[in-house]
C-alpha cells in the first residue's frame, strides 16, 4: 500500500510527450500492482486518530474569536453541515489511506455544496467547481472520496433510504470514471475548452423526465440569479447613504465594519492592499479596474468552513449609478498542506487564484490576490455574478442523482485539465472495481462523520467549545 508523502510537488505528473494515450493508460493499469483499486475500499479509524473536536478547534486557531461560535453553531445544525465545515478533519483522515500517487490540482474540499453555476466573461452560465480555498496538488482520489462521501451524507440529510445512498455514491464514481475515459481520448485543446453549459445541459444517462425537471429548475434559478446580480438589486440591498457617501449596511454579527485591529489599512483607504491586488490583474482588466474607486469595506460572514476567517465585501464606484462589489476572502494554508506538501506560491491568495484558473473552464475577470498590511493573504472576486448554489433540502433521489452526476462530471473535467486523464483512466479501468471500492469508503466514512458530529455536539453540551445559534 502506498501512503501519501509530505513533499512539494507539481500540479500533475510531467506528461511523457513521447507516449501515446494508450501507453499512458497502460502505465495507469500497471500502478494497480502497487496500489490495488480494492485497497481504497472501506474506512476504519486508526487507534491513534486525533480527537475530531481537537482538529476542528485547531482549524479555528487563527480565526476571529467573535465569529468562532457562529462557525460552530452552523456546523452543529446537522451532520451535513458538520461535514461541510470539517475539511481539515477529512484531510487528516485521507492522508492515512492508500494513495494512487497520481497527482492533479485538487479542490481540497470537493463536497456537493462547493459546485455551482456562475456566469463566464462571455455571459454564458456554466456549472463548475466554485470553491477552491483549499486547492493544492494532491492525489486525484482524495477529491473523489470527499465528493462521494458528501453524497452519502447529503442523502441521509434529506432522509433518503440507505440503499439509495449506496447507489448514488456508486453512480458518482462511475460518472467520474467514464468522463475521465472520455477525456483520455480527447485532444488537449478539446479538454481545455470543454464546459458544462447550464442552459444546454445534456446527460446521456439521465432519465428524460428528470432531465426536463432539472432544466426547468436551472432556468428558473438562472433567471432569479441574473436579477439578483444586477446593480439595481445589489446596491439597495447592501448600501445605504450616509450624507453624500454610500456605505455598506451593518447587519451584525454577519456584516459589520472592522476596527483598526482587523483593518490596519483603513486609515490609508487600503491603498497598499489595493495596489497589491491591482498588480495581480492582467493589464486589460487593470485598465477597467482603474475606473473604480473604493468607497467602503465591511466584514461579511459567509459559508460554514470559512466562518471566522476575514471575509469582506468592498464597494467600488465608477459613477453615481455604476457600482462594483468585490468579495475579499482571506486565504490560509490549504488543509491538504500537512499531507501533500507546501504550495509553491508564497501568497495563499495566489495559490487559490492559480488553482481556480487551472481547474475552472472560465473564471471571474476580477479574480486576483493581495497581501494586506496585517500580513494576511487574500483573494478577490466579484461578490455575485449570476451565482447559483445548490439547494438540497427539497430534492428526491432522482434529482440528487442528477446533481451529483453533474458534480462528478465537473470534477473529472477539472482534474483532466491539470492531470493526466489517460493515466487516471488506466488506473481506474472500465469495470466496477474502483466504483465499488470508493462507494464502500464513502458509506463507511458517512458513518464516521455521524459519530464525529455526535462528539462535536457532546463537546458543545459540556462547554468544551462554544456555539452560537443564529435566528432563522
Amino acid at each position: 500500500m502506498a501512503k501519501s508523502k509530505k513533499k512539494n510537488v507539481a500540479p500533475a505528473q510531467d506528461p511523457q510527450h513521447s507516449e501515446s494515450a494508450d501507453e499512458r493508460r497502460e502505465r495507469g493499469r500497471a500502478l494497480r500492482a502497487t496500489v490495488q483499486r480494492t485497497s481504497h475500499a472501506g474506512w476504519k479509524a486508526a487507534p491513534d486518530r486525533r480527537d475530531p473536536v481537537d482538529l476542528v478547534a485547531q482549524s479555528s486557531s487563527d480565526s476571529l474569536p467573535a465569529l468562532i461560535p457562529i462557525r460552530y453553531g452552523r456546523m452543529a445544525t446537522s451532520p451535513f453541515a458538520f461535514y461541510r465545515g470539517a475539511a481539515a478533519l477529512m484531510a487528516a483522515d485521507l492522508a492515512t489511506t492508500p494513495t494512487s500517487g497520481i497527482l492533479v490540482q485538487a479542490c481540497g474540499d470537493a463536497h456537493l455544496m462547493n459546485f455551482g453555476g456562475f456566469a463566464t466573461p462571455e455571459r454564458n452560465v456554466i456549472f463548475d467547481v466554485n470553491d477552491l480555498d483549499e486547492t493544492l496538488p494532491a492525489p486525484f482520489e482524495w477529491d473523489l472520496k470527499r465528493l462521494a462521501a458528501s453524497v452519502v451524507v447529503a442523502a441521509d440529510h434529506v432522509r433518503l433510504p440507505g440503499s439509495d445512498a449506496v447507489r448514488l455514491a456508486t453512480e458518482v464514481v462511475r460518472e467520474y470514471r467514464e468522463r475521465m475515459i472520455d477525456y483520455s481520448a480527447m485532444r488537449v485543446l478539446d479538454v481545455w475548452y470543454d464546459k458544462i453549459d447550464l442552459r444546454r445541459y445534456q446527460d446521456r444517462h439521465a432519465d428524460p423526465g428528470v432531465l426536463d425537471e432539472v432544466r426547468r429548475r436551472i432556468a428558473k434559478r438562472i433567471d432569479v440569479a441574473e436579477r439578483k446580480s444586477i446593480p439595481e438589486t445589489l446596491y439597495p440591498k447592501f448600501v445605504c447613504e450616509q450624507g453624500m457617501q454610500p456605505r455598506i449596511k451593518d447587519e451584525p454579527p454577519l456584516i459589520f465594519h472592522p476596527g483598526a485591529d482587523l483593518a490596519p489599512g483603513a486609515a490609508s483607504a487600503y491603498a497598499e492592499a489595493i495596489t497589491s491586488y491591482r498588480k495581480s490583474l492582467p493589464d486589460h482588466i487593470r485598465t477597467m479596474f482603474d475606473r473604480f474607486q473604493l468607497f467602503d469595506l465591511a466584514i461579511k460572514v459567509v459559508g460554514v468552513g470559512s466562518v471566522g476567517t476575514l471575509c469582506g465585501v468592498g464597494l467600488f464606484m465608477a459613477g453615481e449609478d455604476d457600482p462594483l462589489f468585490l468579495q475579499v476572502k482571506e486565504a490560509r494554508a490549504s488543509v491538504l498542506e500537512p499531507y501533500a506538501g507546501k504550495s509553491r506560491y508564497a501568497n495563499h491568495g495566489q495559490r487559490v487564484v492559480e488553482g481556480q484558473r487551472l481547474m475552472q473552464t472560465a473564471s471571474d475577470v476580477f479574480l486576483g490576490w493581495m497581501r494586506a498590511e496585517s500580513g494576511r493573504h487574500f483573494y478577490v472576486r466579484q461578490l455575485r455574478d449570476v451565482k447559483l448554489a445548490a439547494v438540497l433540502d427539497d430534492v428526491d433521489t432522482p434529482l440528487l442523482r442528477q446533481y451529483a452526476r453533474m458534480c462528478a462530471h465537473a470534477l473529472a473535467r477539472a482534474h483532466a485539465r491539470s492531470g493526466d486523464a489517460a493515466l487516471i483512466a488506466g488506473y481506474m479501468g472500465s469495470g466496477r472495481a474502483f466504483d465499488d471500492a470508493i462507494c464502500e469508503f464513502a458509506v463507511e466514512y458517512g458513518d464516521q462523520n455521524r459519530k464525529d458530529h455526535r462528539a462535536f455536539l457532546h463537546a458543545i453540551r459540556e462547554g468544551r467549545i462554544q456555539a452560537q445559534t443564529e435566528p432563522d
